[in-house]
């Protein structure tokens, strides 16, 4: 079965995204082909748009929608089952083989993704990357779950492994942070520390959980989290007062937030107590520098997470569980809606920092 999308591609020279009508093809063995519902527009998607490329791309990996047809050895979904798209195979230790990245010809010629595309009104993906979903849950702002929710959650639950009264500190709490502070509230972590920039996402940090927030641009943010984390009775290998939060979030990326969050972080006193974690969770365009003897004496460590360290098919069910139970507000965190025309306004509005907490591409309509 082959249908006519409306579909997103990214020229290869440096260009506006321009909508082409293209024709999908049958699916393979191993493909799905969907009907899309809803795609979230992730900060990640901008690096794509401004490194150079070889091949025209399509983008997009967070979105919701329905099954029109499968290929002859999928299994997991039919035709008319709801399911997720998300750029994380579901459960590739289990299933043990790799999935194919998608691509697709347009006008322009072979245009590549990152696994999936989802800034389309229909996508062809590796069955690895479709989650099936119960069709009585909501189809629009669950988009999101397939990076938001599960890069910033699963950082806290899969990566750190957070635990109740630990201390959190999260720099940047745009969606995939915001998720991070619902994940933190949900595993009973105190203090939950929001860093940010602009008063208004620190504000809007604490509707999801966040107990306090630090403006980076007005005070230094590690002094900040050091001063709301002191430890009474305890101390570091220098024989000071500990303080530092036992876990530090990076959701942006930038060189600046990446070599804060390690100083950030809770100092150890040798054997009798570990120094803190730092997980970077955004997606980094550039080195640091790491100060390598707080790390040695304080026993701190610097852990990477992609993708929240999730496995969709386990996860994903607690993502959704904790929406329906009015844990994981997704009508709050998605702020702003576009229709598929609109997708250059919605990446210039997220460049320009405009978009609190996280844009989808509504597709029903």
């Amino acid at each position: 079965m082959s249908v006519i999308a409306n579909v997103a591609v990214l020229p290869q020279e440096q260009a506006p995204l321009r909508i082409e009508t293209l024709k999908l093809p049958d699916p393979g063995p191993h493909q799905v082909l969907l009907r899309l519902f809803a795609s979230g527009v992730c900060h990640s998607q901008l690096h794509q748009m401004h490194r150079d490329r070889e091949n025209p791309v399509v983008l997009g990996h967070e979105a919701t929608g329905i099954v029109m047809a499968t290929g002859s050895e999928v299994s997991h979904v039919k035709e008319g089952d709801h399911a997720f798209v998300t750029w994380v195979p579901r459960d590739i230790a289990a299933r043990g083989r790799l999935p194919v990245i998608a691509t697709l010809e347009t006008e322009a010629g072979l245009a590549v993704s990152e696994n999936v595309y989802t800034w389309a009104d229909h996508t062809l993906a590796d069955e690895q990357y479709v989650v099936k979903v119960a069709e009585d849950v909501r189809t629009d702002v669950t988009a999101i779950i397939g990076c938001a929710v599960m890069t910033g959650a699963g950082a806290v639950l899969n990566t750190a492994g957070v635990r109740a009264g630990e201390s959190v500190a999260i720099f940047g709490v745009g969606g995939v942070g915001l998720s991070a502070v619902v994940a933190a509230r949900m595993r009973g972590a105190n203090p939950i520390i929001a860093v940010d920039l602009d008063d208004t996402k620190l504000e809007f940090a604490k509707r999801f959980g966040a107990t306090h927030g630090i403006n980076a641009g007005r005070e230094d943010p590690v002094e900040a989290i050091h001063a709301l984390t002191a430890r009474e009775g305890a101390y570091t290998i220098f024989q000071q007062p500990a303080s530092g939060a036992d876990y530090t979030f990076d959701c942006i990326g930038i060189k600046k937030t990446m070599e804060q969050v390690v100083p950030a972080c809770r100092g150890g006193h040798f054997g009798h107590a570990h120094g803190g974690t730092a997980v970077l969770v955004g997606v980094p365009m550039t080195t640091m520098e790491l100060q390598a003897l707080d790390l040695l004496l304080h026993e701190k460590r610097f852990v990477g997470s992609i993708g929240g360290s999730c496995v969709p098919d386990r996860d994903f069910p607690t993502f959704i569980e904790w929406f329906e139970q009015g844990e994981l507000d997704l009508d709050a965190m998605v702020t702003e809606r576009y229709k598929l025309d609109e997708i250059n306004l919605a990446t210039d509005a997220l460049e320009a920092g405009r978009i609190s907490g996280r844009a989808i591409l509504d597709y029903r309509g």
